[in-house]
């Protein structure tokens, strides 16, 4: 009766988690690995990747054809785009490129330009506007303001259209950018680069619309197209993540199970000997769905590990089994080691709920839910459908080196010591620093990708940001009234040389305190045309000229303000990268270009109360240092757990040692030998916990007290054959193209290996006759 209900409970939660696993959202940005409680810099930068306007840039370079035809063909594709509401707007150099931008600064000059100011339409302000109308007029920027100048004899334009300007662009080439890469073009999706979906459809897009358009060129048969951006990295990351998690979870499970056949030699118990791995995978799926909202793809691809480590319990059953027990019997003898077992590894990653980072809070919440669903399963269901005088027939032979290693233990003890002094010395006397620096290697972009991402940037003029400028505030008018205050400093240390530009969200939408002041600034029709006859007096102006220019000031007198609605989609973009709000109010970032001096620009805006300098490299070293102190912390609180629980559980301290030392031994000499392909990531740190988590299984095995050979000897087996299912799942996430999955992967299937062995070595139990 019991059996039956916990086999009913057990189809009734299977069935539940299923469809939550259904129903998951699942996520791969990596900024599920900052801290929660990021700095307001970190967070700012983080949000404006993942949801500001740089999250909405796709660049493109079309190459492999001569200059004429990739002309034509970035016309063509960029007038394809253009018809596709999914882009906001396309750029490629041509005169459609800033039409409506254009047209919208043009039609509302006089609230945007700083130079709208009371004594620029005074008499004397007016005439030396003229006079240098005059002057420009002579040289080559005569034929640019030719146009404009009888609307816009103050030069509103020209002052707005240098401070709204994006970075120099490359050269134009019949018309359109020509780098040394190929045709240059800029695409702004209306979807965030955190919609994979809609960036994926976009890509998509975008690929059918360049395979028409080279279609209808001649000569571009042999033209690619290159993409990078956020976005794309993101569609990129998302099927990276799936296509490793679907391939290394099969191979892994093809792995075990070859391995679980030839030692049961039974296909009925070895679907049983995986139910607890189902049943752990989809309660630790639905578990971190519940808690989180989302499971991130590095969580999902950590799902391999339960492979190797959840499917140990049924083969510590199995395996044990005698011919002619029951199932039942030999879990009774085998649970209180094996319930000690899984309580060193659920305490062991508890750990890693109290990360500051979600993604490695996630991994913890997945490895316990998995690991004590998958020892509910081993205890409650397996037992019951385990067929009467099952043994495990092959497992001997597994059993066999291990065997022989314990028979010779006394001067492989010597060996283990040598090991475990040459790993020390190798990690004390390391040169350069054990851990790696660079937070770029731990990003799941490969360095091609990035390598292209960075040529194309410069290739378009889009500026290197590492320098910002950041501070917060309430709300949105007063976040503006203070980007104003910051302008004026920012622009006299371009002054002084020490940056080479700014943005700031006030100079694509002015505070409406400004804007009101401006209209106050603009003389009335009758004032102004009186002020204008006598400054134009004596300059040669035709009479009648400027006739244009009254009705659009007196326009502009009663326009009504404006606001983030009122701008253009391109210019939302732009103001979108200088600002985000969260539940705080509005943060605002203010990108820095061609910054010289640092500490000069630093003590300046320091000026201002509550404004922050920000270097992203030291931004970025300084999270890198945040994951090493989160993950070494973690790590030594989750062994500090470990043993103490070995402590309650084994009640001797004697015994404690002897379990732990293998482990201890096993993670110097695997960080020893990871030094020899480089330095230390902070992902193996997590990898160095898992050692001890699973080693430490190993290790209660061997010091179980057995009084016969035949059962010492069927443990050993069950060891081997668990250890074997471990490190070929670790082992194949080693080949991950996701840096914490490889590292992970790496870590653990040496380090488990080296514990098996240690653990054998430094049993003190007699070896199986």
């Amino acid at each position: 009766m019991r059996g039956r209900f916990a086999l009913a409970l057990w189809l009734f939660g299977v069935a539940a988690c299923a469809v939550l696993v259904a129903h998951m959202r699942l996520q791969t940005d990596m900024a599920a690995f900052l801290p929660r409680a990021a700095p307001m810099a970190q967070q700012a930068l983080t949000d404006q990747v993942n949801n500001g306007a740089a999250s909405h840039l796709i660049l493109l370079s079309v190459d492999g054809a001569p200059a004429p035809v990739l002309a034509a063909l970035s016309r063509d594709l960029a007038a394809r785009l253009r018809r596709e509401p999914a882009f906001i707007d396309v750029v490629n150099g041509d005169d459609e490129s800033f039409a409506g931008v254009r047209q919208f600064v043009w039609n509302n000059r006089y609230l945007l330009s700083p130079d709208v100011t009371a004594r620029h339409f005074t008499v004397a302000g007016l005439h030396a506007a003229l006079e240098n109308d005059l002057g420009l007029l002579g040289t080559d920027m005569g034929g640019l303001i030719q146009p404009s100048l009888p609307s816009d004899p103050t030069g509103a334009l020209l002052t707005l259209m240098g401070q709204l300007a994006p970075g120099q662009g490359p050269k134009l080439v019949d018309g359109v950018w020509i780098a040394q890469d190929g045709a240059m073009l800029l695409v702004h999706t209306a979807a965030p680069g955190f919609d994979i979906d809609a960036q994926q459809r976009d890509l998509a897009l975008i690929g059918a619309a360049f395979d028409q358009a080279r279609a209808a060129v001649p000569g571009a048969a042999a033209a690619r197209l290159r993409e990078t951006g956020p976005g794309v990295f993101a569609v990129r990351i998302r099927d990276t993540t799936k296509s490793d998690v679907t391939r290394l979870s099969m191979l892994a499970t093809v792995g075990a199970v070859g391995l679980l056949l030839f030692a049961y030699r039974s296909p009925r118990v070895l679907l049983l000997g995986l139910l607890p791995v189902a049943s752990g995978a989809l309660a630790a799926i639905a578990a971190v769905s519940l808690r989180f909202g989302f499971v991130h793809g590095v969580t999902l691809g950590f799902g391999v590990t339960l492979i190797g480590e959840s499917v140990d319990y049924a083969i510590y059953l199995f395996t044990q089994t005698v011919p002619g027990e029951p199932a039942g019997v030999t879990l009774a003898r085998i649970w209180p080691t094996l319930r000690l077992g899984a309580a060193t590894s659920v305490v062991g990653f508890s750990a890693m709920l109290f990360s500051s980072f979600v993604g490695f809070a996630q991994l913890g919440l997945f490895s316990i839910t998995g690991l004590i669903a998958a020892a509910c399963v081993t205890r409650f269901v397996l037992p019951a459908l385990v067929p009467r005088g099952f043994s495990a027939p092959g497992s001997g032979v597994l059993a066999r080196p291990l065997l022989a290693v314990i028979a010779h233990r006394s001067w492989l003890r010597l060996v283990v010591a040598g090991a475990v002094l040459a790993g020390a010395a190798a990690l004390v006397l390391h040169r350069g620093g054990l851990w790696d620096g660079d937070l770029a290697n731990l990003s799941p972009i490969p360095p091609a990708d990035q390598a292209l991402d960075q040529t194309l940037r410069r290739d378009l003029g889009v500026p290197d940001l590492r320098y910002f400028v950041v501070f917060r505030d309430g709300g949105e008018e007063q976040a503006l009234e203070a980007s104003e205050a910051l302008a004026p400093i920012l622009q006299d240390l371009v002054g002084a040389g020490a940056l080479a530009g700014f943005d700031v969200p006030s100079a694509t939408l002015p505070s409406a305190r400004t804007q009101m002041r401006r209209q106050a600034a603009l003389p009335d029709d009758a004032v102004l045309r009186a002020r204008f006859a006598e400054a134009a007096a004596g300059l040669p102006f035709r009479s009648g000229t400027f006739d244009p220019f009254f009705p659009d000031v007196a326009k502009a007198r009663a326009a009504p303000l404006l606001t983030v609605a009122s701008l253009p989609p391109a210019l939302q973009l732009r103001l979108q990268s200088c600002w985000c709000k969260d539940a705080d109010g509005w943060t605002v970032l203010a990108p820095l270009h061609g910054v010289t001096n640092p500490a000069g620009v630093a003590t300046a805006v320091a000026r201002l109360p509550g404004v922050q300098f920000v270097d992203l490299n030291h931004e970025s070293d300084a999270l890198l240092r945040t994951f090493q102190r989160d993950a070494t912390r973690l790590a030594v609180f989750g062994s500090f757990a470990i043993l103490v629980v070995l402590l309650v559980g084994l009640r001797s301290s004697r015994r404690v040692l002897v379990v732990a030392a293998p482990c201890a031994a096993a993670v110097i000499v695997t960080a020893a030998l990871l030094t020899l392909d480089g330095k230390l990531s902070i992902f193996m740190v997590v990898g160095f916990l898992l050692i001890i988590a699973v080693g430490s299984n190993y290790c209660l095995f061997f010091e179980r007290p057995e009084h016969d050979a035949a059962p010492r000897r069927r443990a050993v087996a069950a060891i081997v054959l668990a250890n074997l299912c471990t490190v070929s799942a670790y082992g194949l996430m080693s080949f991950s193209h996701i840096p914490v999955l490889h590292d992970i992967g790496k870590t653990v299937a040496i380090g488990t290996f080296l514990s098996l062995f240690f653990g054998a070595v430094l049993s003190t139990r007699d070896a199986p006759a």
